[in-house]
């Protein structure tokens, strides 16, 4: 209804059960309904806010101009895009439109959005659009003296990450969000709204949705002043360069592990997860830690290269307290997670598992590494990225009659991993405890002394070496480091970052959330199917499409499956992601094989590496098509011989992480 606000949101039993409204002219009343979808544009984050809801996205500035007729142009002009200008243009009755995305936003609204505010414009801005008037001249020069017609400002909400808002809010069920569409709306609205109509049907998405997906974000990017200084850099991004592992730089620092100031006294590059500050690498004494963007081998390679080897030959420390952390206990904890989790987490204390979490089709929902801390108590660590999305999975999944709950503990717990071969040799020289093979087995967990702390030492690995994960209350975590660091000198320890546990775990074959495990995956296809175990006693989410594949042949029978693709030779070349895999087959035609998923530069060999996902148009993709076929990865335009893998070139049998 037009001229009419909503003034409230109901809620029964944690769900939205209708609106409240009112007229311009006093008139109100209320509307229950079962399903309640914030479609209010710069004002979702209003709206949210009456029912507990957060819808991270803030106001802009945005500006266009409108010219009388010029000269030459004429209906059938193309549109024309000038991304190094931050410009665009399109013809409009003999006239030209244009405007753009300068760099450096004017966030509109900072007190909120004043009421009425309908259909109106904003006052001309001339001093911030200059930018984009000095570059329009410089492409068009007629403009100089053309005569403008029409300023137009208006404000137009963004998002922090640039992309759109979609889905179920974590905070309340049965309501959900479409919003943020960040200057793409009409381009996005007939997908946007299939997507949100379809995960409303049924419950969940309905496809891999992850990019815009609403849990992506916390209670905290709501914050306001985060928020306006944010979108000032991020309404420029539609026209900046896409560089390949581009970071934000506003409103930073945001989160902070206990260890920011050593790290960035060790002289570490930050990069940003779920606002955490994470170190990319480390610069040596005399070079700046900065990125020096390309589509090439960037600077950080050779020191990243260095961190990577400390690792595989010696011993490396790597910060990783944005893990997420959940414990859920209570006595019906073990029941409850034997029900969302794919493989027996009926083990005894002091035991990990890794698990996938499915949901009903059997694809991914993420995959975890659970340990069990006693007979009604576990703790789950997952990605960084998906603390709110695993969080509200796992809770809306709890039966209301089971005794069992879910708390969110990933700010109350450091995550130091000591890796590397001679990691037991700097455990064993500050601790008390036996670090031994058979005294601490692969996959056992248990409470150690640390110097003067104590701290829970998890004996897994992500980078395929030796190594044990220590999870540090956070009052104890700069004492544990520097007790780490003081020890570790004589044995060469080294600080690492998030850029050498990519290229260590790539080189093994380990799966990453969101790049080759998402919700269109399912583990046969991830070869991951040993995390699934089809047959325990009670019946697990997505069991039953599970149980279909195997018998329609399991991962042999597959038509897409994960692999690791190696670059042999090329040395200087530099895979990113996303490139497209060629596959030559006995007939001798090149075919589009698949795409490149993650990647690295694979420092132990020598040689770019990735992991990949093929598939087969008509037939399995089994070893044997793979083995019969050769490949090609499409780097700009260049076709690189690669070898594909189905077992890690790294050490496939894990001797030396279970050594």
């Amino acid at each position: 209804m037009q001229d009419t606000k909503v003034t409230a949101i109901h809620t029964r039993d944690g769900r939205a059960s209708g609106v409240s409204w009112q007229d311009k002219d006093g008139a109100h009343g209320t509307i229950s309904a079962e399903i309640v979808v914030n479609c209010a544009g710069q004002w979702a984050r209003q709206v949210g806010r009456l029912c507990g809801v957060t819808v991270p996205l803030h106001s802009a500035e945005h500006y266009y101009i409108v010219t009388e007729r010029i000269a030459g142009v004429h209906p059938d002009l193309p549109v024309m895009r000038d991304p190094d200008g931050f410009i665009y243009f399109k013809e409009e009755v003999g006239g030209l439109v244009m405007g753009g995305f300068e760099p450096n936003a004017k966030p509109w609204g900072m007190q909120g959005i004043p009421e009425p505010f309908e259909f109106q414009l904003l006052p001309d801005d001339w001093d911030q659009f200059e930018i984009l008037m000095q570059n329009a001249l410089q492409r068009v020069p007629a403009l100089e003296t053309a005569q403008v017609k029409q300023f137009y400002n208006g404000p137009e909400s963004f998002t922090p990450d640039n992309n759109f808002i979609l889905g179920e809010a974590p905070e309340l069920r049965n309501f959900y969000v479409g919003a943020g569409f960040n200057s793409m709306g009409i381009a996005s609205a007939g997908g946007a709204g299939m997507a949100l109509a379809e995960w409303i049907v049924a419950g969940e998405p309905t496809m891999d949705l992850w990019p815009v997906d609403i849990r992506r974000f916390a209670g905290f990017n709501g914050n306001e002043s985060w928020l306006h200084d944010r979108v000032k850099e991020t309404l420029g991004l539609h026209y900046a360069m896409p560089w390949p592992n581009r970071e934000l730089d506003t409103a930073r620092p945001f989160r902070r592990s206990p260890l920011y100031a050593h790290l960035r006294d060790a002289r570490a590059n930050f990069g940003s997860k779920m606002g955490w500050e994470r170190p990319n690498f480390f610069a040596p004494a005399g070079e700046a830690p900065e990125i020096a963007y390309s589509f090439g081998q960037q600077n950080w390679l050779p020191w990243s290269g260095a961190e990577h080897r400390a690792c595989r030959e010696g011993v490396a420390l790597f910060d990783m307290s944005s893990f997420s952390k959940y414990i859920v206990k209570g006595a019906d904890a073990e029941a409850v997670l034997q029900q969302l989790m794919s493989n027996d987490v009926a083990v005894p204390a002091g035991q990990t598992v890794y698990t996938a979490m499915l949901n009903e089709r059997g694809t991914y929902e993420s995959d975890l590494t659970v340990t069990r801390l006693a007979h009604d108590q576990y703790l789950l660590v997952t990605g960084s990225a998906q603390t709110t999305r695993d969080f509200n999975y796992i809770e809306r999944l709890i039966p209301a009659d089971q005794h069992c709950v879910i708390v969110d503990v990933t700010g109350q717990y450091s995550v130091l991993a000591v890796m590397g071969p001679r990691s037991r040799e700097l455990l064993q020289s500050v601790s008390r405890a036996d670090f031994s093979n058979e005294a601490f087995p692969f996959g056992s967990s248990r409470e150690i002394d640390l110097g003067y702390a104590t701290v829970r030492a998890t004996r897994l690995t992500y980078v395929g070496e030796l190594g044990w994960e220590l999870y540090v209350p956070v009052e104890f975590a700069v004492g544990v480091y520097e007790t780490l660091q003081a020890a570790g000198k004589p044995l060469g320890l080294a600080n690492a970052g998030y850029y050498a546990i990519e290229s260590l775990r790539i080189e093994k074959g380990y799966r990453a959330w969101s790049r080759e495990l998402t919700t269109d995956i399912n583990p046969f296809e991830a070869g991951l199917s040993f995390a699934c175990k089809l047959d325990k006693p009670i019946p697990f989410r997505g069991r039953e499409a599970l149980q279909k594949l195997r018998a329609a042949g399991g991962a042999a029978q597959v038509k897409r499956r994960v692999a690791v693709v190696t670059l042999d030779g090329a040395s200087q070349a530099m895979l990113w992601g996303g490139e497209a895999v060629l596959r030559t087959g006995p007939d001798g035609a090149a075919h589009p094989a698949g795409f490149v998923t993650s990647a690295a530069f694979g420092h132990t060999l020598g040689c770019p590496v990735g992991m990949a996902l093929l598939q087969r148009e008509n037939g399995a993709a089994n070893a044997q098509w793979i083995a019969e076929g050769t490949y090609h990865v499409d780097l700009a335009g260049e076709l690189l011989p690669a070898t594909v893998h189905l077992r890690a070139p790294y050490d496939p049998t894990s001797a030396k992480a279970k050594a």
